[in-house]
C-alpha cells in the first residue's frame, strides 16, 4: 500500500483541497507514514532501515503521481478554472465529516475547542486576504511582502519567502486536514511552482535553481515539524484536529479568491461560476478513496498494522 499511497497523496498534494496527509489518514498509511519520518531522524538503526524501506516506497509513488498531475493540471488550472475550484472545494467539504468520524473521540462533547476552528479560519482567511491585498499593490510597484516570485530570476527576497512557504507547505502536507498546494494558492505560489515544475519537466532548467531552493526548504521543514506534529497529535490531539479543520474550512475562501493568482486574473468563484457537477465529483472522488481504504483493510487485516510506538 505504500506506493498506492504515495501516488493517491501525490494527486492530492498538487491540487488545492484535501491534502496528501488527509490521504493517507483515510487509506490507512498515515501513523506509520509519520513514524517512519520521526524513526529517519531519530531512530535506531533497525529503525531507521525500515522507516527507508517504506518512505522509498512512498516516494516513489509520489514522484509518479506528481508527474502525472503536473503534467495534467497546469493546463486545466488555467483553462478550467471555475471547475477546478469546484472539484477542490468537493474535496474538502467531503472530506470534513470523514476526518470528524474518524476523529469522533476528540471532537465529540470537546466543543471548547470550536476556538482553535475559529483560529485556524481566521489564520488562513487572514494569509489570504493579506496575499490578495499585497498582489494587488504591488502590480503597479515593485516590492512588497508578497510581490510575485520569479522563479527563473529570484531575487533575495523572493528567495526566501520561496523557501519559507516550502517549509510550512510541506508541513501542511502531512498534516490530515489543509492541503499543502491550498498554502501555495494563499501564498500566490501554487502557479509559478507547478509551472516551473511542468517547464522543468520538459527541459527547461532556468528554473532548476528556484526548484531546489523550494525542495531544501521542503526537507528542512519536514524534518523539524514531524516531531512538533506527532506531539501535537498525541498530546493535544483535540485542540489539533479542531484547528484543521478550521484550516480547511478557511481554505474553502482561499480557493474561491484561486481564478485572481492567474497570470491573467479573473473574478473570483461566485455562484455563477461554481460548478454543482464537478462539486459532486470532488465528493465522488473522496468517497471512493474511504472505500479503496475499507477494501485494502479488509484484504490486508489486522497483521497490517503500524509500527508505531506508544510515544
Amino acid at each position: 500500500m505504500g506506493a498506492l499511497g504515495g501516488f493517491l497523496m501525490a494527486l492530492a498534494d498538487s491540487v488545492p483541497g484535501v491534502s496528501g496527509g488527509t490521504i493517507a489518514f483515510i487509506v490507512g498509511i498515515y501513523d506509520r507514514l509519520l513514524w517512519s519520518l520521526d524513526r529517519l531522524v531519530s531512530g535506531t538503526a533497525s529503525e531507521r532501515r525500515h522507516a527507508i524501506a517504506f518512505l522509498v516506497r512512498v516516494g516513489a509513488g509520489w514522484v509518479m503521481g506528481f508527474g502525472l498531475a503536473v503534467a495534467v493540471l497546469t493546463g486545466l488550472f488555467e483553462s478550467r478554472i471555475y471547475a477546478v475550484s469546484s472539484v477542490f472545494m468537493g474535496f474538502i467539504v467531503f472530506s470534513v465529516p470523514l476526518i470528524v468520524r474518524d476523529e469522533h473521540a476528540y471532537v465529540r462533547g470537546r466543543y471548547v475547542n470550536l476556538l482553535w476552528s475559529l483560529l485556524g479560519i481566521a489564520l488562513v482567511v487572514g494569509i489570504t486576504v493579506a496575499n490578495a491585498g499585497g498582489a494587488a499593490g504591488s502590480a503597479g510597484a515593485e516590492g512588497g511582502a508578497f510581490q510575485a516570485v520569479d522563479m527563473a530570476a529570484l531575487d533575495v527576497t523572493g528567495a526566501a519567502y520561496l523557501f519559507i512557504a516550502a517549509m510550512i507547505a510541506v508541513s501542511a502536507m502531512i498534516l490530515p486536514g489543509i492541503s499543502g498546494s491550498t498554502f501555495l494558492l494563499i501564498f500566490g505560489l501554487y502557479l509559478p511552482v507547478m509551472d516551473a515544475v511542468k517547464a522543468l519537466m520538459g527541459g527547461d532548467f532556468s528554473v532548476a535553481g528556484a526548484l531546489a531552493l523550494f525542495a531544501v526548504g521542503a526537507v528542512v521543514g519536514l524534518l523539524t515539524v514531524v516531531k512538533l506534529v506527532k506531539l501535537a497529535l498525541s498530546d493535544y490531539r483535540s485542540q489539533t484536529v479542531y484547528c484543521l479543520l478550521g484550516f480547511m474550512v478557511g481554505s474553502l475562501f482561499a480557493i474561491a479568491l484561486g481564478p485572481t493568482t492567474l497570470d491573467v486574473p479573473l473574478p473570483p468563484l461566485s455562484f455563477d461560476t461554481f460548478s454543482l457537477p464537478c462539486f459532486l465529483l470532488g465528493g465522488v472522488i473522496i468517497g471512493a478513496l474511504e472505500v479503496l481504504k475499507r477494501v485494502v483493510a479488509r484484504r490486508l487485516g489486522p497483521a497490517s498494522g503500524v509500527e508505531v510506538d506508544a510515544g
